[in-house]
């Protein structure tokens, strides 16, 4: 327990700086993008000079450099993203509106993805060589090649516009309708999902073979237990280590991908919310999106790295 609490320590020690060269990294891109905060501020009208001069002066726009990062900084230490140009409201409004419905599109993907990746890794590595496996490879290799939103466009296409069996965009809110939120992110999750799923099938699959080839497995084959309780009970946990890992990267692909995703299904998660503000020149709102989900891929690697330790006991042993 204490070795795996210093681990814990080391790691969450590791995220003040990373969190503040992300915070540094999304202050620079914006600070010399062509987008002015305060000729999007007056977008629509036409403002005189003297406006656009006491807008800058009064946000600290004509501030060094240095100056305007630590205000920067300090602003988000209190929740303060800014506020929107377009409607005027403090963007952490707007993103906390998007966030819990990019939220359940991620992990409703992440969850087809690793169940999907371990039915077909596992059946796979079982059937070595023979043609289920050469199936699952065929299959997980397409699915590997194959994009998320044409996906999308070939699921709206066939299960939604020909067969009707799904509506082709919009939103329905789990607490008005558990069934309408279902049939609602049942596509986007999918189309989401598979690329993640394909890669995921082979990464199981090698994993599983490379333990059922290690002398433990015959061993406990040989003394009479069943093979479906030793891949179930000891080739499966060891055999996902190097797959979990995969995993929290895979993680942030699907953050990125719920961006083309959202705006193809009409959903107003974050990623409509970005592709919105960029569309009408809204800084604030781009830079609160890009600083919220880049946290949550940050945070969720963190998570990820938790499993890790709870399923390998050699990095245990190693920090005691």
């Amino acid at each position: 327990m204490t070795a795996i609490v210093r681990i814990l320590t080391r790691r969450i020690a590791l995220l003040v700086p990373l969190l503040l060269g992300i915070v540094l990294f999304v202050f620079l891109v914006m600070r010399f993008s062509d987008v002015d905060p305060a000729s999007a501020f007056f977008q629509g009208a036409n403002p005189t000079p003297r406006q656009l001069h006491d807008f800058r002066e009064r946000n600290g726009l004509l501030d060094p450099f240095p100056v305007r990062y630590v205000h920067f900084v300090g602003a988000l230490l209190h929740g303060d993203l800014g506020t929107s140009a377009l409607t005027r409201a403090p963007v952490v409004d707007q993103v906390t509106t998007a966030l819990p419905l990019t939220l359940q599109l991620t992990f409703l993907g992440l969850g087809i993805a690793v169940v999907l990746a371990l039915l077909g890794g596992v059946t796979a590595a079982l059937h070595r060589d023979r043609l289920p496996d050469q199936v699952i490879r065929v299959v997980s290799l397409t699915g590997v090649a194959a994009p998320g939103f044409w996906l999308a466009l070939l699921m709206i296409q066939y299960l939604a516009v020909d067969l009707g069996w799904f509506p082709t965009g919009g939103y329905v809110n789990p607490g008005d309708s558990l069934s309408g939120w279902l049939r609602t992110m049942t596509l986007p999750a999918f189309a989401l999902s598979l690329p993640v799923a394909a890669q995921l099938t082979r990464i199981v699959r090698t994993a599983v073979v490379e333990e059922l080839d290690k002398d433990y497995v015959r061993t406990a084959v040989g003394s009479g237990l069943p093979p479906l309780v030793v891949v179930g009970r000891n080739v499966l946990r060891n055999a996902l280590i190097n797959p979990l890992t995969v995993l929290g990267l895979r993680v942030g692909y699907l953050l990125g991908g719920a961006v083309v995703i959202e705006t193809i299904f009409s959903l107003p998660g974050m990623g409509k919310l970005m592709i919105d503000a960029v569309q009408n020149g809204d800084p604030a709102v781009v830079q609160g999106v890009v600083l919220t989900t880049a946290t949550g891929f940050v945070v969720v690697n963190l998570v990820i790295d938790i499993l890790y330790l709870l399923v390998n006991p050699r990095l245990r042993d190693a920090a005691r």
